[in-house]
């Protein structure tokens, strides 16, 4: 699959712009704060209507206008797609595929893969266990719209729930709902923690043959999931998942209202790596935690290739400046096939890549 063209009004630091790039590789140079990283933000967001960088929509309109406007000409199966997003200050977007207006973000799966790897990225092993649960958010999103939909009406019970606890010993009242809000929390993940298993387990099956070709064969990594603990097959269909799950919170309630918030739900999932029988967080070094990192990233890249036979957009936002020569070349001799966008400051670290389309950013344009 390919984006093909892409058209952009008042997003971020673009006032306008049309391009169109190669379906091989597309390296996207200039100094920072010239727009690099928003261009390929544009990108992955008509894959999931979400930005790496950012919470709110609001934030991706250029500042002193109410609106920003998106649109992506992309080819996938022989089969051409323009997807538009409408972004407003004080109103809700709107996501649209060849015209016709989408209901949820979920219904963008199918159409455009993108994988993504910046700099922050890097650190990906060494944080807390919510920068990994993102990752496996943004790749199982894409793949799977159940999920997409689980997580979206998860996230939103998530944040009700919280609010009736934080809120119940002003109001005790507001304890009545809260048996309500923990089934359909229940219920959402269920779904959440038997797609999540699933995935990890393909990541672990993949991964680790990646990681040995970087670490020449001279490191073993090891993936694992945990989750609730009452959870005995994460695997399991969504409809074995749910009373375990119910058990837990029924067993966490009353520490729950003790403690004001949530303490029981796959919102505390963690995917475990380990390098050579340690946990990577704790004892990884520098060049290891990158290695694993790229590993789990070039691993969804190649998940996406198998369920769907096409090669999902790859985007390195200057990722390669803050690699060894090492693990530069690495990642470049596995760009073989499908579509890639490379931003840095220099070009010529690139001169391996003789093929493609090169443009140059430069206050917020597009030179190509």
């Amino acid at each position: 699959m390919t984006v093909d063209q892409i058209s952009l009004d008042f997003f971020r630091s673009y006032v306008h712009l049309d391009a169109e790039f190669d379906p091989g590789v597309n390296v996207i140079v200039g100094e920072n704060a010239q727009g690099k990283t928003n261009l390929l933000e544009a990108v992955a967001y008509l894959s999931s209507a979400s930005s790496h960088r950012s919470r709110y929509d609001r934030e991706l309109i250029r500042h002193g206008v109410d609106h920003a406007f998106l649109r992506g000409r992309i080819t996938s199966r022989d089969r051409t797609v323009t997807l538009e997003a409408d972004l407003h200050r004080g109103a809700r977007r709107q996501l649209r595929s060849n015209g016709v207006k989408l209901k949820t973000a979920g219904e963008l799966s199918g159409i455009l893969h993108t994988v993504l790897f910046c700099p922050e990225d890097l650190y990906l092993i060494r944080q807390g266990a919510e920068a990994r649960r993102r990752f496996l958010d943004s790749c199982i999103c894409q793949l799977r719209p159940k999920y997409a939909q689980a997580l979206a009406e998860y996230k939103r019970l998530y944040q009700h729930k919280t609010r009736i606890l934080k809120d119940s010993e002003q109001y005790p009242g507001l304890l009545d709902t809260l048996d309500d809000f923990s089934l359909r929390m229940a219920q959402c993940g269920a779904v959440i923690v038997h797609y999540r298993a699933h995935f990890i387990r393909r990541l672990a099956e993949t991964a680790p043959a990646i990681h040995a070709d970087c670490s020449g064969g001279r490191e073993k990594l090891e993936l694992r999931y945990e989750t609730v603990s009452a959870v005995t097959d994460p695997e399991a269909g969504p409809k074995v998942l749910l009373p375990q799950l119910l058990a837990h919170q029924e067993s966490h309630r009353e520490a729950e209202i003790a403690a004001r918030t949530c303490l029981s739900g796959p919102h505390k999932d963690e995917l475990v790596v380990d390098i050579n029988g340690s946990a990577a967080k704790a004892y990884a070094s520098q060049g290891q935690t990158r290695t694993a990192a790229l590993a789990l990233k070039l691993a969804a890249r190649d998940i996406f290739y198998h369920d769907s036979e096409e090669w999902p957009v790859l985007l390195l936002d200057d990722v390669l400046s803050e690699l060894d020569a090492r693990r530069q070349e690495f990642v470049l001799n596995r760009i073989t096939s499908g579509q890639v966008f490379i931003t840095c400051c220099e070009e010529e670290k690139l001169a391996r890549l003789k093929e493609g389309k090169a443009f140059c950013v430069k206050d917020g344009k597009l030179i190509g």
